[in-house]
């Protein structure tokens, strides 16, 4: 029985299915989330003192954390780079 899938890549596969841009959002947003997550670390202020900074709420910083919710602005990422004194990089690979 011959494998249809073999010598190809996990991408080829994941097209196929049909689930190529699910999965690669979602795997972004999870380095993402761990990226912030490290930034507000490094920052040593709490989720509430940010969340004032950039006027929104915990519950909305609390989103832009979460590595499954995909749904996030650019201006909620900008507000939180300036929350803490970095800089939104966004470029295309």
């Amino acid at each position: 029985m011959n494998n249809q899938h073999t010598g190809s890549n996990f991408d080829d596969f994941l097209e196929e299915e049909g689930l190529l841009e699910e999965v690669s959002a979602k795997a972004q947003k999870r380095v993402l989330a761990l990226q912030i997550a490290d930034i507000l670390e490094e920052s040593s202020l709490t989720k509430s003192e940010i969340a004032e900074m950039m006027q929104t709420s915990r519950s909305q910083l609390d989103r832009l954390l979460d590595p499954e919710n995909v749904s996030i602005t650019l201006e909620s990422l900008d507000r939180l780079a300036q929350a803490v004194g970095k800089r939104l990089k966004i470029e295309f690979a």
